[in-house]
């Protein structure tokens, strides 16, 4: 099953794209995508509506889309989880999961305008896995588990500006997280058409060059392993959205690669995820 959500920012409608490609609109079922919708039986739900079929079929051809999940509590992101990407940055392999976070302010819509901030010298890519929460995680006994709290997957592109994160501050949060810097979407996929998370080609193009080109079975951490591991030192609610990290072929580690500016145009790709495309501006 494909969730969306289609309309202007901050009125966005929920949806569901069905197999025959045409596009269901959900208000009947629920107000949101959002934790609570996740959590319950929202997506059995909509199953059995689209196999009544009585859910209204919507024209989204011209329709803006949002975010595939409205109000994330939070957004938690593994860094250098590639192994070539580690090593495109000069950075160690790590043993252990890099955790940072990301402001759930920055989530914006896959083909929203990016907004490059004042000051920036390196804004850079990132096309990443994202995972999206489905019910409360917390201590999970062993990534085997970690299924059990996933409600789907959709593709984030981890904007980075570098100087802000690498040299202004021993953190990387303010380098993460200026406006605009987490397209999400174009849907949450769940599970059941996402067999073999940790095996997804992920691919970045900048102006029509290809930069980035790998698949999640290089992750040094796998999804299952990522999502048990935050639970051991967080709780993951309903609607939170993890990022899983990247491949190699950033900016930050393609020497005499210009980094992005105002006019440029990026596009992500993930299997069965859809793809995105954003074009960046000054803010």
């Amino acid at each position: 099953m494909k969730l969306l959500r289609l309309g202007a920012p901050g009125e966005e409608r929920p949806a569901v794209l069905a197999d025959d490609e045409r596009v269901h609109d959900l208000a009947s079922l629920t107000d949101d995508i959002h934790g609570s919708f996740l959590a319950g039986d929202g997506v059995a739900r909509v199953a059995a509506a689209l196999r009544a079929g009585t859910l209204p079929v919507v024209d989204a051809r011209n329709a803006r889309v949002g975010a595939p999940i409205a109000r994330p509590g939070k957004v938690v992101c593994v860094g250098l989880n590639y192994r070539d990407h580690a090593e495109e940055t000069g950075a160690p392999v790590p043993e252990r999961p890099v955790v940072f976070m990301k402001d759930p302010g920055t989530v914006v819509g896959p083909q929203d305008t990016v907004l490059v901030p004042r000051g920036s010298l390196k804004t850079d890519w990132e096309v990443e896995l994202a995972v999206v929460i489905g019910r409360q995680a917390r201590y999970l006994e062993s990534p085997t588990t970690a299924s059990e709290v996933i409600a789907g997957y959709t593709i984030s592109n981890d904007v980075s500006e570098r100087a802000f994160q690498l040299d202004l501050s021993s953190q990387w949060d303010l380098g993460k997280s200026c406006e605009t810097f987490n397209p999400l979407g174009p849907w949450l996929v769940t599970p059941d058409e996402v067999p073999d998370p940790q095996a997804l080609g992920l691919r970045l193009s900048v102006n029509g060059v290809v930069r980035q080109d790998g698949t999640t079975k290089n992750m040094i951490f796998p999804v299952a392993h990522v999502v048990w591991y935050l639970s051991q030192y967080m709780v993951l609610e309903p609607g939170d959205v993890i990022n899983t990290g990247t491949p190699a072929g950033v900016a930050l580690g393609l020497p005499g690669t210009p980094y992005l500016r105002a006019g440029d145009t990026v596009e992500l790709a993930i299997d069965g995820l859809g793809h995105q495309r954003q074009t960046f501006q000054d803010a």
